[in-house]
């Protein structure tokens, strides 16, 4: 690394302070969970006094995996009670309300409306939601409520009316995903922590020796650490063969125009049990994002796309319980994959989401499994056992539950949303803007000419040339 100067970028300071600091932890992995737990190191050292040298490394984008594209819910898991899972339905609902409580500018409530399609639906369906009310308790957004037939049509008039016999209302909460992420990776930044994306560990020596590439430049440099946290997900099999216990589980989504008529989200149960959301999405309201699929998943983590299978089991559905909308053409997709926990599960949608964490025989910690909603429990247990080596004071500190997240729109309108990003989000590529800052890539069908536009307004922030702005043009086509 060269000496600082001062026309250096934020990236180049960023870059040259993890080559030259000795970090007490290393994170490897910058999605929800190592976001999670850089913000839970940096609260504990900041509101201490305790100084805790705390860098993390993602080897793309921030949230631009898993955690960025999800079902964009904060919710308790309703399917889970199917599984006997009370724990874990408890623990996620308890977490709904703190995430409401913390980030009320970013996880908001969202009604769901339940078709009941038979009596016996009814009573099951119903029986259900009296349990998830019960296992939220006091801290419940609000009791669910049954919905005559009457009021079912005139709420959503598209929906398949045969065999309808009622509905129910229930809440959970909706957030932006990627933003989220992005919050918790700010706040730790703001209190201390090193962070950069575009940074992958290449190989490491206990001690802890990592050889890091800068994957825009392919210029390798050290990082020196005392601990390192593993939070790579599903990549977590090429950087530790022996700790690889999970099981990749891919979702999908499709992106369709709107379908919901009202503003509830609807989550519909297939013949098999499996649920599926249809929630009122885009920055405009006027999309409908539709999943997700449990597949399990047998190629890498860097190919992961919806199947041909997926997309016609989930238009299915969609036409299962919209009839008017057969032939209807999606806009756009996403998948990812979920890193669970291996267990007995014969199939990918009855695997536990529970987690684990623990400290391999080399002293990484390393976290598999659990839930988006639970990221911040989780994030609390990762950061005590790092502690017990590295900084046993802080051990006992636990204050995210409390502290607010700090605020970051997504309402701006277009320039003001792109100057946000290059200066507060990280951004080094058009990819990072369309699918992490905001969703706008999943918003619309994208030609060459409004490509070329978006990426040299960008350009424009970034200092790229015409070449660049062409390059990052049609990597999104």
């Amino acid at each position: 690394m060269s000496e600082r100067t001062a026309a250096a970028t934020p990236r180049e300071q960023r870059l040259e302070s993890l080559a030259t600091t000795q970090f007490d932890v290393l994170i490897v992995g910058g999605g929800i969970n190592g976001a999670g737990i850089a913000r839970d190191l940096a609260v504990r050292a900041s509101e201490s006094g305790h100084p805790l040298r705390i860098g993390l490394i993602d080897k793309g984008h921030f949230s631009g995996g898993t955690s960025g594209k999800n079902s964009q819910l904060i919710h308790g898991g309703l399917r889970y009670l199917k599984y006997m899972e009370f724990s874990l339905v408890r623990e996620a609902l308890r977490e709904r309300a703190t995430l409401l409580k913390i980030a009320p500018h970013l996880v908001e409530p969202l009604p769901f409306l339940i078709p009941m399609y038979s009596q016996f639906a009814k009573y099951f369906y119903g029986t259900g939601l009296w349990l998830y009310d019960t296992l939220a308790g006091e801290r419940n957004i609000s009791p669910h409520r049954y919905v005559p037939l009457d009021e079912t049509k005139s709420l959503e008039p598209g929906l398949n009316r045969e065999g309808l016999v009622s509905a129910a209302i229930f809440y959970d909460a909706r957030v932006h995903s990627a933003r989220f992420t992005l919050a918790n990776l700010a706040d730790a930044e703001n209190r201390g922590a090193v962070l950069a994306n575009y940074v992958e560990a290449v190989a490491f020596e206990p001690g802890w020796n990592v050889r890091a590439r800068d994957v825009l430049t392919g210029k390798e440099f050290p990082i020196r650490a005392k601990t390192l946290i593993n939070t790579s997900g599903p990549w977590a099999g090429g950087l530790w063969p022996a700790e690889n216990k999970l099981r990749l589980v891919r979702g999908s989504h499709l992106v369709l125009p709107r379908l919901n008529h009202s503003d509830n989200a609807i989550a519909y149960f297939d013949a098999d049990g499996r649920i599926i959301f249809f929630i009122p999405w885009g920055s405009r309201q006027d999309l409908t994002l539709v999943g997700t699929t449990d597949v399990d998943h047998d190629g890498t983590p860097d190919s992961v796309r919806i199947s041909a299978a997926e997309t016609e089991y989930l238009l299915k559905i969609v036409t299962d319980l919209y009839p008017e909308a057969k032939g209807i053409e999606p806009i756009a997709s996403y998948s990812s994959l979920r890193p669970l926990v291996k267990d007995d599960s014969g199939s990918a949608t009855a695997t536990s989401r529970e987690h684990r964490i623990w400290r391999d025989p080399q002293g990484v910690v390393h976290v598999a499994g659990g839930k988006y909603t639970t990221y911040r429990v989780m994030s609390e247990e990762a950061a005590d056992l790092a502690c017990e080596s590295v900084a046993p004071a802080l051990r006992a500190i636990h204050r995210t539950a409390e502290l607010p997240l700090p605020y970051s729109a997504d309402d701006l309108e277009r320039g003001a949303q792109i100057r946000q990003a290059v200066e507060h989000e990280w951004v080094e590529r058009l990819r990072d803007l369309l699918y992490v800052s905001t969703y706008w890539g999943y918003e619309r069908k994208w030609d060459e000419a409004s490509r070329v536009e978006i990426a040299a307004e960008l350009g424009a922030h970034l200092g790229w040339d015409e070449r660049r702005v062409a390059e990052e043009a049609a990597s999104i086509a």
